[in-house]
């Protein structure tokens, strides 16, 4: 199971990315965040982000945090 199965976080790094036409590369570059942490925070597969990093994805994409990352819960089962 992915994990924004469980977490309902989803993250739009890509649509992002493809909206400015700027690659993962450069972003790492601009940032200070290598390609391979980028690459598991863009396939969902971060547990954590820290505010620094968040802010610095932010900066250099001019957008907000709830442009970046947002939560979609699963329904929940029950009665």
């Amino acid at each position: 199971m992915p994990p924004e199965e469980t977490t309902g976080i989803r993250v739009h790094l890509d649509g992002l990315l493809a909206e400015r036409g700027m690659t993962l590369t450069e972003l790492s570059e601009r940032v200070g965040v290598t390609v391979v942490n980028l690459s598991v925070l863009k396939n969902g597969r971060a547990k954590a982000i820290r505010f620094s990093t968040l802010a610095a994805l932010c900066r250099e994409l001019d957008c907000r945090p709830g442009d970046l990352i947002s939560h979609e819960p699963s329904p929940r089962a029950g009665p």
